[in-house]
């Protein structure tokens, strides 16, 4: 018998330990638990009845209600007066949540509408479309703390997704992205602001403020926690 085939059997249990460990990780790494959302709030008006809003809304100011076109319902802000106008939704939540929905707006002229969605309540971060100025704002109650720069299409759905984390050492990350809802997602968030202070409990909300002086169309609407 040569060194050879004395190696031989001593190489083929190396290999097959080598496989079993390398087994042993990917059933590790499979059977780790994976962190799903949970549905806070979802809704797509398909049930709502026409001409009224949800009971479990609450309007803060505007004349907002339910209407349908083409076969969808969604809910609208009617173009005048012009101000700002919103409602609240879904549970209290304070941090760890995710809000998104999709809106609709048409310009006149010169003239623009400014659409958002919130969480924290009325005075807590609002993740903004802003067509007058070409970008998309991070609102902290009517205070805006950054923008970036954003080519909005009037006449067309857009997507927007705001989410408030608390990242460790007493720091808060609020995170933003709008898109087209006829193109794809995008994979990072386009807009983020750090705080320092713990958001203040509170419910997710709609904002619409018609400049354009046409209403405004809101459509599935989801809360999440992250």
């Amino acid at each position: 018998m040569n060194n050879l085939e004395i190696m031989k059997p001593r190489n083929f249990l190396m290999a097959t330990v080598k496989t079993l460990g390398e087994l042993l990780i990917v059933l590790t790494l499979c059977a780790a638990p994976v962190h799903a959302q949970t549905t806070l709030y979802e809704n797509d008006f398909e049930k709502a009845a026409v001409g009224q809003v949800p009971a479990e809304f609450l309007v803060l100011d505007g004349d907002f209600s339910v209407k349908e076109s083409d076969g969808n319902k969604y809910l609208e802000l009617p173009g005048a007066p012009l101000e700002t106008f919103g409602l609240l939704f879904g549970p209290t939540t304070n941090a760890g949540v995710c809000v998104s929905a999709r809106m609709y707006g048409t310009a006149k002229g010169r003239r623009y509408p400014r659409f958002s969605v919130g969480l924290n309540g009325p005075s807590g971060y609002k993740l903004s479309v802003s067509p007058q100025i070409g970008a998309i704002e991070i609102f902290k109650g009517d205070e805006a703390l950054t923008s970036v720069p954003f080519a909005w299409k009037s006449g067309t759905w857009t997507m927007l997704k705001l989410r408030v984390r608390f990242v460790g050492d007493n720091l808060w990350k609020i995170e933003g992205k709008a898109w087209r809802e006829s193109e794809p997602e995008p994979v990072i968030w386009m807009i983020s602001q750090e705080e320092k202070t713990a958001p203040h409990p509170g419910r997710a909300s709609l904002w619409g403020a018609p400049y354009s002086g046409t209403p405004i169309r809101f459509d599935d609407i989801l809360l999440t926690s992250e």
